[in-house]
C-alpha cells in the first residue's frame, strides 16, 4: 500500500477500499497545481478583504494567501492530503474576488480549479459526505430530474405543506439537503413548469444576430420563466433566437466540484450540440454556467480531438446582458416607465470570473423611471457557489444573511442578479430575515419594461 501511495496511486485503500482520511503524497501528477503559478503569490495579504471566508472567521488558513500556502506545502511534500488541509480547501467558495484584488495577478481560480480534482481523486470522505454528494449529482446536472423535483416542489407548495417541513418531528425524518431543497425552492407555478421555452423565435426585421439560448438544469427547473423572457427579449432586440431541446448540461456544478470525468463529458455533449445551431453567439443567463462555458477552451486544452472546437465554442458565449448591452442601437422605443427602486447584486461568477460588472447596470438605466441603487458589498458571495450552500449549510447562511441585512438595508421594491443559485439563496435569506424582497433576473425587468407591466405585477416574494 505504502508502495501505491508514493507513486500517486490515490487515497489509501484496504481491501481495495478507500479508506476515510489522507493521502501520505498529496497530489498525483494529472493537472497537479502549478509550481509556478504558486510561485506568483507574495503573500501580501490584498486578498483578505475581498475573501468572504476570511471576513467570517478571520483566520488566515481560510484566506486565498493561506490556501495557496497549504498548495505549496502539499506540492513540496511537506503535508499529504489530510482532512484539516481539505477542510481548509473545501471552504472556498471559489468566488474569484481574491483574483482581482491581487496586485500580482496571482492566478488563484486556476490553482482551486486544479486543486479541486485532487481532492476527489485522492481523499477519501467519510460516508454520509460521499453519499449527499452522490445524491446531489445524481439530481442536479440533469435537467428532467431536476423538473420532475420543481413539480414535486409546485405541488407541495399549491397544497399548503411547506410548512409541514418547518414541524420538528418531520424535521428529523427529512434529511437536511432534502429540506435545503425546499428552503431555496422559489415560489413555483404548475402552469409555469408546463409551458416550454419557444424553440425559434424571429424579430420584426431582419435579424441583427442569430444565437442560441442555453436552458440549463437548476435555471430550467426554477427559472423557466427567465429562460423564456431572455428569449423574448432577445428577439425584441433583433435576434434570432433558437433554443435547442434536450440540452445536456454544461459541466459548470461539477467542473466546480472538482468532479472533472463528467464534467468534460457534459462540456463535450454541449459542444456538439450548440455546434449544430451555427449560431453567432451561444447566449446564457445564469453566471456560474457562462463562466465555466467560457472556459471550455482553457479545460479541454489537452483532448487533441476537442481542445479547438472547445476554444471556438468559448469564443462564442455572452452572457444575455453582454447581448442586450452591445445592441444598444436595435432598443426598442417601446421602452415602458418601470417605477422601482431596484437594488443589483454582482454575481461572483459574472462580476469576478467574467468581468461582466458595467453591462447588466447600463441595460437596466435605459428603463425609464427605475431607480437602480447600489448595495454595501455587492461583490461580496453571498454563499450560493455552486452546491456550497447545499454542502456547507452554516457557512452559506452567515454569508446569506449578511447579504441579506445589506439589500433590507438599500429600502428597495425589487433585489436582482444574474445568477439563478445567486437568487435562490438570497432569497431564501431575505425570507428569513423577515424583509422578503421579491428577487429578480434583470432580463425579467427589461422584459416588464417592453411589455409595460406594472411593478406590482412583477412575480412576488416566496411565501414564507
Amino acid at each position: 500500500m505504502a508502495s501505491e501511495v508514493a507513486a500517486g496511486a490515490g487515497p489509501q485503500t484496504i481491501s481495495g477500499h478507500p479508506r476515510n482520511g489522507a493521502a501520505t503524497v498529496a497530489f498525483d501528477d494529472h493537472h497537479r497545481p502549478d509550481a509556478a503559478l504558486i510561485g506568483d503569490c507574495v503573500h501580501c495579504g490584498f486578498c483578505l478583504p475581498a475573501c468572504p471566508t476570511y471576513l467570517l472567521w478571520g483566520e488566515e488558513m481560510d484566506s486565498p494567501r493561506g490556501r495557496i500556502l497549504l498548495m505549496d506545502l502539499a506540492e513540496r511534500g511537506d503535508i499529504g492530503m489530510d482532512a484539516e488541509v481539505v477542510r481548509r480547501w473545501d471552504a472556498c467558495l471559489g468566488c474569484m474576488a481574491c483574483v482581482g484584488a491581487c496586485p500580482s495577478g496571482v492566478q488563484y481560480n486556476r490553482l482551486i480549479e486544479q486543486v479541486r480534482p485532487q481532492v476527489e481523486r485522492r481523499f477519501a470522505r467519510d460516508w454520509r459526505s460521499r453519499a449527499g454528494r452522490a445524491a446531489l449529482f445524481a439530481l442536479l446536472p440533469h435537467p428532467r430530474r431536476m423538473r420532475s423535483v420543481a413539480t414535486a416542489v409546485a405541488v407541495t407548495q399549491a397544497l399548503g405543506l411547506r410548512r409541514a417541513l418547518q414541524w420538528n418531528l418531520v424535521r428529523r425524518v427529512v434529511p437536511r439537503t432534502l429540506r435545503r431543497l425546499d428552503d431555496m425552492a422559489p415560489d413555483l407555478r404548475l402552469a409555469e413548469l408546463r409551458t416550454r421555452t419557444p424553440r425559434h423565435l424571429t424579430p420584426g426585421g431582419a435579424p441583427v444576430r442569430r444565437v442560441a439560448v442555453l436552458t440549463g438544469c437548476v435555471q430550467d427547473a426554477f427559472f423557466s420563466h427567465v429562460n423564456r423572457a431572455t428569449a423574448r427579449v432577445l428577439a425584441a432586440h433583433g435576434c434570432e433566437v433558437l433554443t435547442p431541446p434536450l440540452q445536456s448540461c454544461c459541466g459548470a456544478l461539477e467542473i466546480h466540484a472538482g468532479r472533472e470525468a463528467p464534467a468534460l463529458a457534459r462540456m463535450r455533449a454541449l459542444i456538439a450540440q450548440m455546434e449544430r445551431m451555427r449560431v453567432d453567439h451561444v447566449v446564457v443567463n445564469t453566471a456560474g454556467c457562462g463562466s465555466a462555458m467560457k472556459e471550455y477552451g482553457a479545460l479541454l486544452a489537452d483532448d487533441p480531438q476537442w481542445a479547438a472546437r472547445a476554444t471556438a465554442f468559448s469564443a462564442k458565449v455572452r452572457d444575455v446582458m453582454e447581448v442586450l448591452a452591445d445592441l444598444e442601437v436595435q432598443l426598442p422605443a417601446r421602452l415602458h416607465p418601470l417605477a422601482a427602486r431596484v437594488a443589483y447584486h454582482d454575481a461572483c461568477h459574472l462580476a469576478h470570473a467574467q468581468g461582466v460588472r458595467t453591462q447588466p447596470r447600463t441595460v437596466l438605466r435605459r428603463i425609464p423611471g427605475l431607480d437602480l441603487v447600489e448595495i454595501v458589498e455587492s461583490d461580496v458571495c453571498c454563499g450560493s457557489a455552486g452546491i456550497y450552500n447545499l454542502v456547507a449549510p452554516d457557512a452559506a447562511d452567515d454569508l446569506g444573511n449578511r447579504k441579506a441585512t445589506n439589500v433590507a438595508a438599500a429600502h428597495a421594491d425589487f433585489l436582482v442578479a444574474g445568477n439563478g443559485g445567486c437568487l435562490l439563496q438570497i432569497q431564501a435569506a431575505l425570507r428569513r430575515s423577515g424583509h422578503p424582497v421579491p428577487v429578480l433576473h434583470p432580463v425579467e425587468l427589461v422584459e416588464a419594461s417592453l411589455r409595460g407591466i406594472p411593478p406590482a405585477m412583477l412575480r412576488p416574494a416566496a411565501p414564507s
